[in-house]
């Protein structure tokens, strides 16, 4: 076992060595009785390794829940202790568009209302459009009766939720906790999950749940099989400021440029947060600028004319006339002005695709980045991670009131059905999207642009579209 930690030849960490030692301890208790935790280990109900948004919002819904509120929950946050937020300090570059299914989750854990009282951003109408063609679609709902999106700060989220975990009497938060290694139950027998913390601290659980991200070390151990893809683009985001000609910024604007798309959304009716996706080398540039060049890059980006694919114009005004519909010119807005990037706000992070061939093991669940990975460009990232704290919980309540056990594969296998029911379509068509716009490829950009356009001239395919974005 202990080869597991030996690489190149080099010595095994302390960390590493006690890992293998509580290991051994563990497995020979195993053949002694049939429920076992290592010797000097805390025991807990649940465990969520990881915190951040998805694991955060986890907790208080196990929290909340009528059925789950006497489990003992232990949520382990690999940063410090977090300080909250300030409503009257400057915006932040790290932001979500939140859908109607999260918003709901909100509300049913007591979080919603202190986001609204605060700030945040209501999107009316969403308009993504084409560099290589005349192609266009807009969201939007009836006479804009609701919204189609919510813009909400990621530290207001997790401030908002924070509250309603130091409510929770059966919420533990430990902060630096980062874990070392782990070890799960090889069948339903009755052991426990185990972890052991980098300071050496250990525990036990009967589910143990990865809420720690793409490098999830809950999921290595579970050992099920990833699809991962480097897509060689980063996303650069940034806070701007917008022109004073600006009367109603509640539109989310977004355009596919050669080498990725760049989108703006509204924060108040002055700054737009930008999420800019493209070449790592461009992206490294584009953050380097000075502001002032930086800002005349992103505006040229908004309004440049790129090299257009004669055919593909030519299908999308024969596709508007056939459907009675004005020139797509017509149609088209373009975004507010851009007159300022603020200091500090530019940042960079890598573009990827990730999805674990199953979310569940005996004594362990996986949720949110740990089990799914998907770009940006749909904003539908940490909704999917929203989702899946939703349908854990419920499963978890429904698996409890029936008397399973919370670390039961077989009632755990319920909550990845209805997750990859959800999530697989999405992301598969995402991931669709980024490749179709990732060349400028003649056939490409015409079969991409009919798409789009005959999407726009159908009402019924564009409220299906709708939905599904919103949860």
């Amino acid at each position: 076992m202990l080869s597991l930690f030996l690489h190149n030849g080099g010595a095994a960490s302390k960390g590493q060595l006690r890992c293998v030692a509580a290991r051994l301890l563990s497995t020979t208790a195993t053949t002694n009785a049939p429920t076992t935790t290592t010797p000097g280990s805390e025991h807990f109900d649940i465990i969520i390794g990881g915190g951040g948004l998805v694991g955060t919002t986890l907790a208080a819904a196990l929290a909340k829940n009528d059925t789950l509120a006497d489990k003992r929950v232990l949520l382990l946050e690999g940063a410090g202790e977090f300080k909250g937020f300030d409503a009257s300090s400057p915006y932040q570059n790290r932001v979500s568009a939140i859908n109607r299914n999260s918003i709901e989750l909100f509300k049913s854990i007591g979080a919603w209302s202190h986001i609204e009282t605060t700030r945040f951003k209501p999107v009316k109408q969403m308009q993504v459009w084409e560099s290589n063609s005349d192609a266009l679609i807009q969201f939007q709902h009836d006479n804009f009766a609701s919204d189609v999106a919510c813009i909400i700060e990621n530290d207001l989220i997790l401030d908002a939720v924070y509250a309603r975990v130091r409510e929770a009497a059966n919420v533990q938060i430990l902060n630096k906790a980062r874990i070392e290694c782990v070890r799960l139950p090889k069948d339903t027998s009755g052991s426990h999950s185990e972890l052991q913390l980098q300071d050496g601290r250990s525990f036990s659980c009967e589910l143990l749940i990865g809420a720690d991200g793409a490098n999830s070390i809950v999921r290595k151990e579970m050992g099920v099989d990833v699809f991962s893809m480097n897509y060689d683009r980063m996303g650069l985001v940034a806070t701007l400021e917008l022109g004073d000609d600006v009367c109603d910024n509640s539109v989310a604007w977004q355009r596919f440029l050669p080498n990725g798309p760049v989108a703006l959304l509204p924060l108040n009716e002055k700054l737009s947060s930008l999420v800019w996706s493209t070449t790592v080398s461009q992206a490294k540039h584009l953050k380097d600028l000075p502001p002032a060049e930086f800002v005349d890059a992103l505006n040229e980006a908004f309004c440049r004319q790129y090299a257009r694919v004669e055919l593909a114009d030519k299908a999308v005004q024969a596709l508007n006339s056939f459907f009675g519909q004005q020139a797509t010119q017509n149609q088209l807005q373009y975004p507010p002005r851009v007159c300022a990037v603020k200091d500090g706000s530019r940042a960079t992070f890598p573009l990827g695709f990730l999805h674990a061939s199953s979310y569940v093991c005996s004594g362990a669940a996986l949720v949110g980045d740990a089990a799914h990975r998907v770009h940006p460009l749909a904003g539908q990232g940490v909704n999917l991670g929203f989702s899946d704290v939703r349908h854990l919980v419920e499963s978890l309540a429904a698996g409890a009131y029936a008397g399973f056990k919370l670390g039961d594969k077989q009632h755990l296998i319920k909550y990845e059905r209805k997750c990859l029911a959800k999530n697989v379509p999405i992301m598969l068509g995402v991931h669709g999207l980024h490749a179709l716009y990732s060349t400028e490829f003649s056939p490409v950009v015409l079969l991409r642009s009919l798409g789009v356009q005959l999407t726009q001239n159908l009402p019924p395919i564009k409220n299906l579209f709708m939905k599904g974005a919103m949860g």
